[in-house]
């Protein structure tokens, strides 16, 4: 005689000799090894791209700007996501399980939190410096100092550390959510509930910087729109030396400041879906299906990866720096003040 009822299906737990812990609901191997390739390419190209990006602008002294000291700090900030951030987040989400400890979760989730505004910070003062240099090309110089550069960065990232270290561990960050956080923070588990205050302020946060930048961006193409038709109208006349020197200066700084306006653009669009998730969520009672929430997340971590490409293809300085570092040029003593704007190498 047989029998229509099917055996019960086993539970997999992350710790299975251990009360309390977290199931576990794992991919199978072949979307296994797939979702690995994607998100450790994501993360080594964060890491190499961004440590590339770094030792270009630091070794070379022609490249020693007050905007491209902020591009280096920037990349700094994504570096960090691709070391202490995307790995262990990569662990995650393919295995559904938290394998490195309670202390170490609230940790990363600090750095998660701490370099994304850092980010944040750094693409807004990179607009403002791109502001005065096409609105006033020939005054910037005195305006926008390395020292200036200097206090911008310090600010860019003394902020989100502070924040973060003071959400994440006082634990503000869940209050009056304390039975779903610890619901969902079983043995195995790295999951952060923020109450609607305080993701309001992380949303705002996020929203206030990003509209001064599209203001910024957008006033910079109009004035290089009316620097351009300025051009056009006296091409066919005879410009004086002086003319010819501003002419070259504004076309130098708009092409600057479209290729950091498309780094921007390359931010809003891989940030605005978790922000905008992490707000609805938590108004609505915390309801997007996880694997929603994990293409949001790993959108937001590949901005980290964007930036070096970007930079690789519309800056030609970055091209030649590449080619210098990978070659082994670069331990010549001579290489750090070599010429990265001329077609000879």
């Amino acid at each position: 005689m047989s029998s229509n009822s099917s055996p019960p299906v086993a539970l997999l737990l992350c710790y299975e000799n251990l009360n309390g812990s977290c199931l576990k609901t794992p991919y199978s191997p072949g979307p296994r090894v797939i979702l690995y390739a994607v998100f450790g390419f994501g993360a080594v190209l964060a890491v190499l791209g961004n440590l590339l990006v770094m030792t270009s602008i630091l070794h070379f002294k022609q490249l020693h700007s007050p905007t491209n000291f902020l591009i280096a700090s920037l990349a700094c900030a994504d570096f960090l996501v691709g070391v202490t951030v995307m790995p262990f987040s990569m662990v995650r989400s393919v295995e559904s399980c938290w394998y490195f400890g309670r202390s170490f979760c609230t940790f990363h989730t600090c750095c998660d939190v701490a370099f994304c505004y850092s980010s944040l910070f750094h693409l807004c003062f990179i607009s403002i410096d791109r502001y005065i240099a096409v609105t006033d090309p020939l005054v910037y110089p005195t305006k926008f100092t390395v020292s200036v550069s200097g206090i911008c960065i310090c600010i860019s990232w003394i902020l989100p550390l502070v924040y973060s270290g003071a959400v994440f561990y006082t634990g503000v960050y869940d209050d009056g959510l304390e039975e779903l956080s610890n619901a969902l923070n079983c043995i195995g588990g790295c999951q952060v509930v923020v109450n609607q205050n305080w993701v309001l302020i992380d949303f705002l946060s996020f929203f206030i910087p990003t509209i001064v930048m599209i203001i910024l961006y957008g006033n910079i193409f109009l004035v290089a729109r009316q620097q351009a038709k300025k051009i056009e109208n006296v091409s066919g006349k005879a410009e004086s030396s002086s003319e010819s020197y501003k002419a070259r200066v504004a076309k130098r700084e708009r092409k600057a400041a479209k290729t950091l306006g498309i780094t921007v653009i390359a931010f809003m669009i891989s940030w605005l879906p978790y922000s905008i998730d992490s707000l609805v969520d938590a108004f609505m009672g915390f309801i997007t299906p996880a694997y929603i929430y994990e293409i949001c997340v790993w959108c937001a971590y590949y901005n980290s990866a964007m930036n070096p490409l970007i930079y690789a293809l519309f800056y030609p300085w970055f091209k030649k720096a590449i080619k210098v570092i990978i070659s082994g040029q670069i331990l010549r003593n001579s290489s750090a003040t070599m010429n990265l704007f001329s077609d000879q190498m």
